[in-house]
């Protein structure tokens, strides 16, 4: 099993969760967050003070999969969220030694 961590844009969101339940993903979870990268923020004018914004608005997906199919939800991510601009996100997959479903007790590969 891999655990397949995803940045990507806001605007982005429903996009992918389209592409990836497509493909027969069947579950995810996803958090607003901030952060930066190399776009390493800007600056913005309110009320005619300019001032920096150091974190960017993202939203982070995790998804539990099987090894056989990492390969096409990371395809598949990877193509749904690029727009070709600096800040379409990052993509990390990391390995998942046990998976628990609580109501049933199933494991592993039942329990996603």
């Amino acid at each position: 099993m891999k655990l397949i961590i995803a940045t990507i844009k806001p605007f982005k969101l429903e996009e992918v969760r389209e592409a990836l339940t497509g493909i027969g993903v069947r579950g995810m979870m996803v958090t607003e967050i901030k952060g930066f990268g190399a776009q390493s923020g800007h600056t913005e004018i309110y009320r005619g003070a300019e001032y920096a914004v150091n974190f960017v608005p993202k939203i982070k997906l995790e998804l539990v999969v099987s090894a056989a199919m990492a390969d096409e939800v990371v395809e598949t991510i990877s193509k749904t969220a690029r727009t070709g601009k600096i800040g379409d996100g990052k993509i990390f997959v990391l390995d998942v030694g046990q998976a628990v479903r609580v109501r049933t007790g199933e494991t592993n590969e039942d329990a996603i």
